[in-house]
């Protein structure tokens, strides 16, 4: 499973750094928008990075965006983390609108880094740069 995220957004960069904590199996990979593999990953799922609200999962051909996308990386940590489908009572329309309103606003409420985020050398293997690698 790929997560494409954004790598200059002080949020997104903390939720990366919480996956490589928690991510115990190693399941996830990432890519920055910022980088040729997340554009790339971004335009086949049809997404552009001007108008962009939203993480990316990309699971082999199926892709998931908004809630439903941080729903399946919380399951995939396993316990505790998986409790968070409670969340799915609310109706999507109410989740993902808070989602976006968050994500259109994140450089405004959470910073912006100038520089992207960079994983250290014990995660590096982790991030993409050739699309190609997510086949």
């Amino acid at each position: 499973m790929i997560i494409v995220f954004d790598a200059k957004c002080l949020l997104c960069s903390r939720w990366v750094q919480f996956l490589l904590k928690h991510d115990q199996r190693r399941v996830f990979r990432f890519a920055s928008i910022q980088s040729k593999a997340g554009m790339d990953l971004l335009a086949r799922a049809g997404l552009k990075i001007t108008t962009l609200e939203t993480l990316l999962l990309v699971d082999g051909r199926r892709t998931y965006q908004h809630t439903a996308a941080i729903f399946r990386v919380l399951h995939q940590l396993g316990f505790p983390w998986k409790l968070a489908w409670i969340a799915w009572l609310l109706p999507s329309f109410i989740r993902d609108a808070l989602y976006r309103w968050a994500a259109r606003n994140r450089y405004r409420i959470f910073g912006r880094s100038d520089a992207c985020f960079l994983p250290n050398a014990e995660h590096r293997l982790r991030f993409m740069e050739d699309p190609m690698e997510s086949r």
